[in-house]
């Protein structure tokens, strides 16, 4: 019987990403342009609500910016609270580019279809059936559980996870360690041997502009003071400058973990070279290997013939945990006094891969697909954890997909045909629940 229910609960997790991600919850990051979380968390509340779960209904300020948030009482109440927590917003997409429309939540050929499918309505489909079917079972986990459904976190969590714990922490009241997104999906190593991995760290965010001042003039004149000049040299150089290679811990520890499964070495002296054996997932490695430093966009000028007195150029910057100081001082040499400099950050995050939690991931894991086993690795991105961890929280990424192994599951994030095995997320519900009833 239990089995049954818990299949029931696992069909239900699709049902609900599909139904998620047919609401379109876009964020821009420009409040002009943004959809909102509204309706999706008006969803998240009135599935939890149905079954019993009293709720906190947050409204962030802006337009259409809602939170959702749950407790679930445990066993033991003086063990810290779980933290399980995902985003409602997702990213922009073009209809034009994709095979399916991106909202339509489409479940065919064996995935769910649409924004949000694998960043991260997948994972709230699953949190939300799994919270469900405790409180409609009766079921008591060993420890609290939070269940968090947030706003805003594709641009930084202003009006989700980083409001929420500055205005309402006693939300997350007992809470020592969270669960979130982009970890715990399976890579196919040698000999069909699946890796899970689960994220321990992330790079630190930088959204930097650039700014270089110059003297306004008649496009027809000689000007050796042009912004637009001098700002594109700035932002060349930047774009191509290579920082420094650094092997962090958690990297470190991935690599050997890969080592001792498949015997593929990674020397120091050829790592970027060895790393692309590891195939799609290289691409994601590959970038915790040093900081990066993307221009994104630039912005000058308002006519053809007149020469503007400023230019500005976006860079998205990631830094290596530690690297923050000897980034600066880079930059410093890259780009001299005269190129102006301003910057949201939000910090890198980093745990170590150890301690009854990752016992618990790892038994989780194992038990749906013997013979697997599970790594630690950094995201090249950031997620809400970069909120949490301000409240001492342990914070780890544990969403479980078991994928197909030729499926490029690190281009789906943020890209066209944006999609997820429904086969992989009847699985992670199943994972997620043996981990939430041992955790």
């Amino acid at each position: 019987m239990t089995e049954n229910l818990i299949e029931a609960a696992a069909d239900e997790a699709v049902t609900l990403t599909s139904e998620l991600i047919r609401i379109d919850t876009t964020n821009t990051g420009d409040p002009d342009t943004v959809v909102g979380e509204r309706a999706a968390a008006e969803y998240v509340a009135e599935k939890l609500t149905e079954v019993g779960y009293e709720i906190s209904y947050v409204e962030s300020g802006g337009t259409n910016r809602h939170n959702v948030v749950a407790r679930l009482p445990g066993a033991d109440p003086t063990r810290g609270a779980l933290l399980v927590h995902g985003h409602l917003d997702v990213v922009p997409a073009d209809p034009a580019e994709w095979s399916v429309h991106p909202f339509s939540g489409a479940v065919q050929d064996g995935y769910v279809w649409g924004r949000g499918a694998v960043d991260m309505k997948d994972m709230v489909g699953m949190t939300l059936a799994l919270a469900r079917h405790y409180k409609r079972e009766g079921i008591v986990p060993p420890r609290d559980m939070i269940f968090a459904f947030l706003a805003d976190e594709e641009a930084g969590g202003k009006y989700g996870a980083q409001w929420l714990v500055s205005n309402r922490p006693e939300l997350f009241e007992g809470a020592t360690e969270a669960i979130s997104e982009v970890g715990g999906f399976s890579v196919t190593l040698k000999d069909d041997v699946r890796a899970y991995l689960v994220e321990t760290a992330q790079r630190g965010i930088r959204w930097m502009t650039l700014r270089v001042r110059g003297t306004a003039g008649h496009g027809s004149m000689i000007h050796r003071d042009n912004a637009v000049t001098k700002l594109s040299e700035a932002v060349a150089k930047l774009g191509n400058h290579r920082f420094p290679l650094v092997v962090s811990d958690s990297v470190r520890e991935f690599l050997d973990g890969v080592t001792e499964i498949t015997g593929w070495e990674f020397p120091e002296d050829d790592l970027e070279g060895s790393v692309a054996k590891l195939g799609n997932i290289s691409r994601m490695i590959g970038a915790t290997l040093r900081d990066t430093a993307n221009p994104t966009m630039l912005t000058a000028g308002y006519k053809a013939n007149v020469i503007p007195s400023v230019a500005e150029a976006s860079v998205d910057c990631r830094i290596l945990p530690g690297r923050l100081d000897a980034f600066d001082r880079e930059l410093d040499e890259l780009l001299g006094p005269d190129v102006e400099r301003e910057w949201m950050e939000l910090p890198p995050v980093e745990t170590t891969f150890d301690g009854a939690l990752v016992d618990a991931m790892s038994a989780a894991v194992t038990a749906e697909d013997p013979g697997s086993r599970t790594l630690p690795y950094m995201l090249s991105a950031g997620t809400d954890a970069k909120a949490f961890q301000r409240l001492d929280i342990r914070n780890f990424g544990f969403a479980p997909l078991q994928l197909p192994a030729d499926l490029d599951f690190s281009a789906l994030f943020h890209g066209v045909d944006e999609r997820v095995p429904v086969d992989a997320l009847k699985f992670g519900t199943r994972v997620l629940d043996r981990f939430f009833r041992s955790a």
